[in-house]
């Protein structure tokens, strides 16, 4: 891939470029990075569209299930012709028409101990938007073992959670020094049974975009050690502390 930017490239993205935080060199390390998102659904189709947008050169997608009608309310990169279609192929297709010149990697498969480390480890950064906590605790172990960079977010009903972990830095806590139960009921991230409304997938997916923005351009502030809880119904935006767990495998 090229890694310069050519005029179009320089007109397409010119009110990011003109941003202090960012220029010329941010948005070639925008076009430099290499992200990998596990799970395009509510939080997932946000996160891609976001981040194709802004212009990152190489996204992996990692999902092995198909739409659905009851997807459509939230899953913001489908419509109703997309039904009973691989996620990860129409995914594809609409991204590539938002920007042709982002590389769309596909895994349509689920993320498994056999498959997740030489899936990860080609990535330097990952956004978690999967939906159950077997494959989230798998996702922080083998992103703590790589030392990578991870955005986790989590739905139900009107509420959001967000944390990030930057596992190049030493002594911070990861996502199982907050879950700490060995065995963590999925009803609460399961749409299905919980229910959700589909702005706060949008708002959720949309911030953990920026947030591996902020990362790829090393601005701002992260929140290693910390967790952000939305409550949409009432707006109440809090952060509270993570303690790291002396038994945890961070």
């Amino acid at each position: 891939m090229n890694k310069s930017l050519d005029k179009k490239e320089v007109e397409r993205f010119s009110r990011q470029i003109i941003l202090k935080n960012i220029g010329p060199s941010g948005q070639k390390k925008i076009k430099r990075a290499k992200i990998l998102i596990i799970g395009v659904g509510g939080l997932g189709c946000p996160v891609a569209e976001f981040l194709v947008r802004a212009g990152v050169g190489h996204i992996g997608i990692v999902d092995d299930d198909f739409v659905n009608l009851s997807n459509l309310h939230r899953q913001s990169l489908y419509e109703i012709n997309d039904i009973n279609k691989s996620k990860v192929s129409c995914a594809k297709n609409k991204l590539n028409k938002i920007n042709s010149k982002t590389f769309i990697k596909t895994f349509n498969l689920r993320l498994n101990k056999e498959n997740a480390i030489k899936i990860i480890k080609k990535y330097d950064f990952i956004i978690d938007g999967s939906d159950n906590f077997k494959t989230k605790f798998l996702i922080n172990d083998i992103s703590l073992k790589l030392k990578k960079f991870l955005v986790v977010g989590a739905i139900s009903k009107f509420d959001g959670h967000l944390f990030t972990y930057n596992f190049k830095k030493k002594n911070i806590p990861c996502l199982r020094c907050f879950f700490q139960e060995e065995k963590i009921s999925d009803d609460i991230l399961n749409c299905e049974y919980e229910g959700v409304i589909g702005t706060v997938a949008g708002i959720i997916g949309t911030l953990q975009a920026n947030e591996v923005l902020k990362q790829i351009l090393d601005i701002g502030q992260n929140l290693d050690g910390k967790i952000l809880i939305l409550d949409l119904l009432n707006l109440n935006f809090r952060q509270a502390k993570v303690t790291r767990q002396k038994k945890c495998l961070c």
